[in-house]
């Protein structure tokens, strides 16, 4: 009679089975250094800029030393605290750290944008309720100060005007570039891309100030030293004075021009990449079935390039709400050319009224919100049709 013997105990193929490894354990060494190591770092590299701000002498009061400095502390504050925050996660038990790990590296960037961002929009809420050194309550009377005030309304008109011509004509201009300069040969689309977008890398300030070499005016019988009045009485005519012209709003159209000849070129770099992202064999079917140029560009290129053409619209229509460089460098607000964010600049640091100041601002954050929620809700819709 044979037996037969019985497994081990526990076994499914006479081997006991490996036990499932855990997760590694918290490390609290590691975790407490690398919480030490934030603190640490985060309070030497604030109170290096506090020191470059208010003790400059300890730095020979030279801004190149300082701004040197500040780059180093800065690019080396950033990467020490993002090692010790490391760190720290590794200390947790494994399962934690890998559900954490990414909020944790998220977490400084949204902690900064709130200081730097959030909170001074909040501030200035609650001050457009103060007084004008913002040392005391007074409810809703900067807002109903700014409201009877007819310089509010005319500034309020002008940004309107901004918005209405200044995106479109961008925007239309930016195209038509992109579209003509399509079809020139590539030497010829380098050149004449290159020209447009030049003005990119010129400043507000400089740009008002080229374009005030334009516009400028002396009396008549002078030497005209302003292109366009050199122009003009080379021909037999009289000199204008540009920035005077407010009847319709003209001297606004005037400085709505060099903020349109600045932005033509960020709308036809972004909107030609759009262009040349259109389907060459798209095109060619249309050609084959006999449609004019106009009518391929208006059935088949321009409804692919319309996302590209919304959020530059918008780009620059949010551009067009906070615009101040040139209208300060220019004419300051003279001559009925004020606008929001100028006038916002003349209450805070002029009249020294910070209440009517805020409220300033405060509206002009409420229009601003309405284009940015449609921007976020344009740029879901193309992600989710996508």
């Amino acid at each position: 009679m044979t037996s037969t013997a019985a497994p081990s105990s526990g076994t499914a193929a006479g081997t006991v089975a490996p036990r499932q490894r855990a997760g590694s354990p918290a490390r609290p060494v590691r975790l407490l250094s690398g919480a030490v190591g934030m603190v640490v770092t985060a309070w030497l590299t604030g109170n290096a800029f506090l020191a470059f701000a208010y003790f400059p002498h300890w730095f020979l009061n030279s801004a190149i030393l300082i701004g040197l400095l500040g780059l180093v502390v800065g690019i080396g504050g950033s990467i020490l605290f993002f090692y010790f925050l490391n760190l720290c996660i590794e200390g947790l038990p494994s399962r934690f750290s890998e559900g954490v790990i990414p909020y944790a590296f998220l977490l400084p960037g949204f902690a900064l944008i709130a200081l730097l961002l959030l909170y001074p929009a909040v501030q200035t809420v609650v001050y457009s309720f103060a007084n004008a050194d913002s040392t005391a309550w007074v409810g809703l009377d900067n807002y109903r100060a700014i409201f009877a005030d007819p310089g509010f309304w005319s500034a309020l008109l002008n940004n309107l005007l901004w918005i209405l011509i200044v995106p479109l004509v961008t925007v239309s201009f930016g195209l038509l570039v992109a579209v003509l300069a399509d079809k020139l040969s590539p030497a010829g689309e380098k050149a004449t891309k290159s020209l447009v977008f030049l003005p990119m890398a010129i400043s507000f300030v400089g740009a008002a100030t080229i374009w005030g070499l334009v516009y400028a005016y002396s009396a008549p019988g002078s030497a005209q030293t302003g292109l366009l009045n050199a122009v003009i009485t080379s021909l037999g005519g009289e000199p204008v004075n540009w920035y005077l012209l407010d009847t319709a709003r003209l001297n606004s159209l005037f400085l709505m021009v060099i903020l349109i000849w600045l932005q033509t070129g960020f709308a036809m770099v972004l909107l030609s990449s759009a262009i040349k992202g259109v389907p060459e064999d798209t095109i060619e079917a249309g050609r084959m079935d006999g449609a004019s140029e106009a009518r391929i560009f208006w059935r088949i290129i321009f409804p692919q390039v319309r996302p590209t053409l919304l959020a530059v619209f918008i780009t620059v229509l949010i551009l067009v709400l906070k615009v101040f460089d040139v209208i300060y460098v220019t004419t300051n607000g003279a001559y009925s050319t004020d606008v929001i964010a100028n006038l916002f600049f003349r209450k805070l640091f002029v009249e020294s009224q910070a209440g009517q100041a805020s409220a300033v601002v405060v509206v002009l954050l409420v229009l601003v919100l309405p284009i940015l929620w449609y921007q976020v809700r344009s740029f879901r819709q193309q992600e989710a049709n996508r």
